[in-house]
């Protein structure tokens, strides 16, 4: 029950192991201990519909990936970058359904690809990737499909034949002959970060602080636990030995600097894959205390 001394902050992330620190959090109620009440929603559709999300203010934070929202407020929605998240960069897995007749990484481009929502990272990340290789991805060539159960429905039915999303959270589904994986991309930057509401900076300007300020205790006691890899890999449901690999590979960030420079390889990267137009203006990103 939420108290009315407590501030309330609403927030939302994927249902993926990268946000186990939060939960591990509001489980420990140690967002309630700081005066900040956690309400979390959860987004399956990912950063596509966390950013509509944002715009229609139905949240104060979201945990999403660094691309999306800066095409975002390129692109008008008003919040801001209040954090970095994750230090390091995200692997994509670059699937296809199993009957597929794809047999090689560089085959894929001419495809359908099946992506969450334009925006997202599925849609902007085979367009990086195509960008590097010298290729091209036209815009009839994308087929919605809203979050990973529906690629998965629609790789079956031949509706579309690839699709790029989180390494290890498409791992079970390698293993069990429902996707394969015909290789992997590296976001260049820095994967998560953390994006405010104008709204709710203008508003709610200690409380925010105060989730950072959990978020990043929690976050470094993960990074430090001896049953981090157990607890993963119970909670969702994949094999230790992959979860060993991702969680050596993954870095929480432990303070709030987020880097200009990061940021200016984001924008000149959607720019240079014509994701955002050559002239287009860039507005302040980051939150600055």
């Amino acid at each position: 029950m939420e108290s009315s001394a407590l501030t309330n902050i609403r927030i939302g992330g994927v249902p993926e192991h990268f946000n186990l620190p939060w939960h591990l959090a509001m489980e420990e109620d140690q967002f309630k201990k700081k005066g900040v009440f956690v309400d979390w929603t959860t987004y399956r559709g990912g950063t596509g519909q966390m950013i509509k999300a944002l715009e229609k203010e139905e949240v104060d934070i979201c945990v999403l990936l660094t691309e999306g929202v800066v095409k975002a407020m390129v692109n008008g929605v008003k919040c801001k970058i209040i954090s970095q998240y994750i230090d390091s960069p995200l692997i994509w897995g670059v699937h296809t359904g199993a009957d597929n007749d794809i047999q090689h990484y560089d085959e894929v481009f001419g495809r359908r690809f099946a992506i969450s929502r334009f925006g997202s990272g599925s849609h902007l990340m085979p367009q990086v990737d195509a960008k590097n290789k010298g290729k091209v991805i036209r815009d009839d060539q994308y087929e919605l499909i809203r979050n990973l159960e529906g690629a998965l429905s629609s790789l079956s039915a031949f509706q579309s034949d690839v699709f790029y999303w989180e390494k290890f959270t498409t791992k079970p589904y390698v293993d069990s002959g429902k996707l394969r994986r015909l290789g992997e991309f590296i976001t260049p930057w820095p994967c998560f970060v953390l994006a405010a509401t104008d709204k709710a900076i203008l508003e709610k300007p200690e409380a925010i602080q105060s989730v950072l300020r959990v978020i990043q205790f929690t976050s470094a006691q993960f990074m430090r636990s001896p049953i981090a890899i157990d607890m993963v890999s119970e909670r969702y449901e994949q094999k230790k030995e992959d979860v060993a690999r991702w969680f050596y590979s993954t870095e929480w960030s432990h303070d709030s600097w987020v880097s200009d420079r990061v940021l200016e390889n984001v924008v000149f990267t959607l720019k240079d894959t014509g994701i955002l137009s050559p002239e287009a203006d860039i507005p302040e990103l980051i939150w600055k205390r």
